[in-house]
Parts: C-alpha cells; structure tokens; sequence
C-alpha cells in the first residue's frame, strides 16, 4: 500500500509547487512543528517563519516560508502563502537583505508582542540558513 500524498504550495504569483509523491511534509505551525504523514486527521492551522521540509521518493527539499496557512484533507496537503523560497535556490544577499529587514522592525518600539514574536522567529530562522 502506498504511503504517498499530494502537496501543492501557492503563493499570489503562481502555483509554487505540485508534488504526487510525498511521503513525509513537516511544517512550521505556531503551535510548533507539526509532521505530516499519509492519513493524517484534517487539519487547519497558521504558519509561522520556518523551513517547510518535504520528504518524497526524490529527496528532501526545504523551503523558507514567512507566514500563510496549511490545510490537510483527504490526503491532500495545501500550503498557501504569500512569501516563500527554495532554500537552495536562494541569494545569500536575500537572506541578508531579509535579515536586516527584520532586525531593523525588531527594534521599532510601536510593535505588538504578536508581531515581535513573529519578526523574533523569523530572524532565528534566517541566522540558520545563513
């Protein structure tokens, strides 16, 4: 019996990614990261700033991913985002132009703890892939 699914990421440009055989997805969710598997309960949830890892007969790919939602139903898993990028395709200078970004809306004194959290995680996760 076969343990494959399906994903497809989209973002507002186009349609990111379509994949047949996925075996394993794991997402970064805000209640933490959340491992997909064939057969899994349906779910809804919000993304945060992190690596979306998929697990297919072809290899592992990871993608950076700043915020959207996951949605997983009858052995399809949808991702729709507004900013997201193949960790081995990306710019060293983006990640650096991302990371100052952040840091720079860190430091502003008028934000809100939810968005401080979110800016927080997303230079975490920029430091490690840079």
């Amino acid at each position: 019996m076969s343990e494959e699914f399906k994903i497809e990421i989209v973002n507002p440009e186009k349609s990111f990614l379509t994949k047949e055989d996925v075996t394993e997805v794991v997402v970064p969710a805000f209640e933490g990261e959340m491992g997909i598997l064939k057969d899994h309960i349906s779910i809804i949830s919000f993304l945060k700033p992190g690596i979306i890892k998929i697990f297919s007969k072809s290899g592992e790919d990871n993608y950076y991913v700043e915020d959207g939602i996951v949605e997983f139903k009858n052995n399809n898993l949808s991702v729709l985002t507004s900013s997201i990028f193949n960790i081995k395709d990306i710019d060293k200078n983006k990640i650096s132009e991302l990371l100052t970004q952040a840091e720079e809306n860190s430091k502003n004194s008028e934000i809100t703890d939810q968005n401080k959290y979110l800016v927080d995680q997303k230079i975490e996760v920029l430091k490690t892939i840079n």
